[in-house]
């Protein structure tokens, strides 16, 4: 869980774009496809970018624990 004891709300960033920064200078940029209360997170075609080389790794779980920052790389809305 979040430090504030609930869960993340990802919600709105369902089936969007994503750029997310992940511990040991690593990025990934995929589609997020799930996630649940610890964030960790199933993104769909997914490309690892390392500097100037992408490399595509398809479908993958990302631990919750490993994410640094979230990014949305195309619009989201407002949840209520």
């Amino acid at each position: 869980m979040s430090r504030s004891g609930q869960p993340p709300d990802l919600k709105k960033y369902m089936d969007k774009n994503l750029q997310i920064k992940l511990n040991a200078n690593r990025m990934i940029v995929g589609t997020l496809r799930g996630y649940d209360q610890f964030m960790n997170m199933v993104v769909d075609n997914t490309v690892e970018v390392n500097g100037n080389e992408k490399n595509d790794i398809g479908m993958v779980v990302i631990r919750g624990n490993s994410v640094v920052t979230v990014e949305a790389l195309e619009p989201v809305t407002r949840t209520s």
